[in-house]
């Protein structure tokens, strides 16, 4: 038997309620909204998380456990989550996570590149629905972790706290002022936050930034109303 500290397995039986009781689930997630989101999820369904936002961050955790389930992001700050999926799929099966890799980001080929790499599913952002975030883990879990007899489908969509979203803006309008050079990373971070946040405004402007940065013309000017507008969800989250 493998060392108690490594692994993390199930200590108590899933239930109809919270089909999920029992297990750990790393998310790998810059986004602090994003993740927020899926600590909800998780309770919701009785299972344990742990966060790391970097695949850095990621390998630290890796090194001490292994978990249940890893939630993947493809687009981190210190490269692609693809990378990570590679690395967990060369795993014996006996300790290797379900793995479900997700992304905001619009685009053709994500999922396949993830389902190459040897993620089990993917799950395109916003991930709120509670009853779509337990039925794509319990499709891929060994029989015997899964919850017998009915279940119970809880259709709750969750609402992370806008206090995270906060984090994310502030975080996001600093990078787009730092230069051109962080627009590969900011604008399908931005694309997966407006979708969350059910921000059409937002949307758009990450839809131009993302245009600008594909092209390469208009970028500067792209750039200044993609922070013009997240100044003003900030200015106006602060008088509420």
């Amino acid at each position: 038997m493998p060392d108690d500290s490594l692994y993390m397995t199930l200590a108590t039986h899933a239930t109809a309620k919270r089909p999920l009781l029992g297990l750990t689930v790393l998310v790998v997630e810059d986004s602090r909204f994003a993740s927020e989101a899926v600590r909800l999820l998780c309770i919701r369904s009785g299972a344990r998380i742990r966060r790391a936002d970097s695949l850095t961050a990621a390998h630290r955790h890796l090194q001490v456990y292994r978990p249940s389930v890893a939630i993947v992001d493809l687009g981190l700050p210190d490269g692609s989550g693809v990378d990570l999926i590679s690395e967990l799929a060369k795993e014996d099966e006996t300790v290797r996570p379900v793995m479900i890799a997700t992304s905001g980001a619009d685009g053709d080929g994500l999922a396949e590149a993830a389902l190459a790499a040897g993620a089990d599913d993917f799950l395109p952002k916003p991930i709120a629905s509670v009853c779509q975030f337990q039925q794509i883990i319990l499709k891929h879990l060994p029989q015997d972790m899964r919850p017998t007899g009915p279940r119970l489908l809880n259709h709750e969509v969750v609402a992370p706290d806008p206090i995270a979203l906060n984090e994310d803006l502030f975080h996001l309008d600093e990078l787009l002022g730092s230069g051109l050079d962080a627009l590969p990373y900011v604008a399908p971070f931005l694309q997966g936050l407006a979708r969350l946040s059910n921000d059409e405004e937002l949307g758009s402007v990450s839809r131009k930034l993302t245009q600008a940065q594909a092209s390469g013309t208009g970028r500067r000017r792209a750039i200044q109303a993609t922070r013009d507008l997240i100044q003003l969800r900030l200015e106006v989250r602060e008088l509420v």
